[in-house]
């Protein structure tokens, strides 16, 4: 039986919701839709990306972009306080929407949720007293067994620790606020972190410098942790960082929390 052009066109308006109803109705866009919350997990203890200035009150650039982002959505953003150790198991557990507050991109918590894309390269960098920089240029000089390195914990700073400073003396620091003190007061020699941390850390302690941070010990992307398989969310994220991008807003925000 043939169909004529008027009758395929009909069919062809028809089926114009079909698509609309793929779209699944349990994805957090729709959640967050519906609740008017975005619910955003960050250990609120990073700078310039999070930081807990006053119980329940964060600042910094990645708290500046998830204002953007919900108002994208439509939404108020919630903060929900987590720490490095259980950023995964938190986030798995649905606390949150999205997390945020420097988070690495790395394939250990790519398998249990979805990044968004990466929004900045920002590789590990030592962070020590000023009149040892010239003392821990490379991996090799501070994997020695004199050299006492000290890390956060959970997270990759004491991944990149415990993989490549191996021979060092290493000191787990539960603190992230008060771990560059133990630096200052001589307690430790060298912290790797990111670039952007080891920046402005050096910039709020004199007695500290960055090494080399345009020249990081190892390769790293920032992005945004996302619930895994949620297709839709993610899309949706994406998109708004590369507008975000390309309106020159995120370069406003990055000048600010991270001046040249």
């Amino acid at each position: 039986m043939k169909r004529t052009h008027k009758a395929l066109a009909v069919l062809a308006v028809a089926c114009v919701p079909c698509f609309a109803l793929a779209q699944p109705a349990n994805t957090t866009l729709n959640r967050v839709k519906d609740n008017g919350t975005l619910r955003i997990c960050t250990p609120g203890d990073y700078k310039p990306f999070s930081f807990e200035k006053a119980p329940g009150t964060f600042e910094g650039l990645d708290v500046d972009l998830m204002q953007t982002l919900a108002s994208a959505l439509q939404a108020k953003p919630q903060y929900v306080k987590t720490s490095w150790a259980n950023l995964m198991p938190d986030f798995v557990a649905g606390k949150c929407d999205i997390a945020v507050g420097g988070i690495s991109v790395t394939l250990e918590r790519q398998r249990q949720a979805y990044f968004s894309a990466p929004y900045m390269i920002n590789g590990k960098t030592p962070l020590t007293r000023c009149e040892n920089v010239a003392k821990y240029q490379t991996i090799d000089a501070i994997n020695q067994p004199a050299v006492r390195v000290i890390a956060n914990p959970g997270g990759s700073n004491e991944r990149f620790a415990r993989t490549h400073l191996g021979r060092a003396q290493l000191k787990i620091h539960s603190d992230n606020v008060t771990i560059f003190d133990e630096v200052i007061q001589k307690n430790a020699d060298v912290f790797v972190t990111e670039a952007a941390e080891a920046i402005v850390q050096s910039k709020a302690h004199p007695e500290l410098c960055a090494v080399n941070p345009q020249k990081p010990l190892q390769y790293a992307e920032m992005a945004y942790l996302l619930p895994q398989g949620d297709e839709v969310f993610k899309r949706f994220v994406d998109q708004w960082l590369h507008l975000n991008n390309a309106s020159g807003e995120f370069a406003r925000v990055r000048a600010k929390w991270l001046p040249e």
